[in-house]
């Protein structure tokens, strides 16, 4: 039994957000790291992120737009952003960037609503 395309989608783009993240964030723990090394370090951590982020746009292209793939894909990113600076960078969430978010959640909504589409 196979999972179903937006399972694999989704869970791909997840776990292609982790790295994504601890390599675009992670490095801000190591400020005194010379920044040549953080560069390759943040690479060698994106490269897991192409390799999983590649293959889900590919699976989920056609059961999703390119729009609702790239929408998707930022709601995750948001989520696990959310999770990374509050439990790695120990940066607190707070009210207004809790508002921003939903703004973009309703973003997302606009994008999968279906309005207009054939029957």
């Amino acid at each position: 039994m196979s999972l179903p395309v937006p399972v694999i989608t989704i869970g791909l783009l997840l776990l292609s957000n982790i790295f994504m993240t601890f390599a675009w964030y992670g490095h801000l723990k190591f400020k005194t790291s010379p920044i040549l090394i953080v560069i390759f370090a943040s690479w060698g951590i994106a490269l897991f992120e192409y390799l999983l982020q590649v293959p889900a746009n590919r699976i989920g292209h056609g059961y999703f737009s390119a729009a609702q793939l790239k929408t998707i894909q930022e709601v995750i990113t948001l989520g696990v952003f959310v999770v990374f600076s509050t439990l790695y960078l120990q940066e607190p969430i707070r009210w207004n960037h809790l508002v921003g978010f939903a703004f973009i959640a309703l973003g997302a909504w606009f994008i999968f609503a279906t309005w207009g589409k054939a029957a």
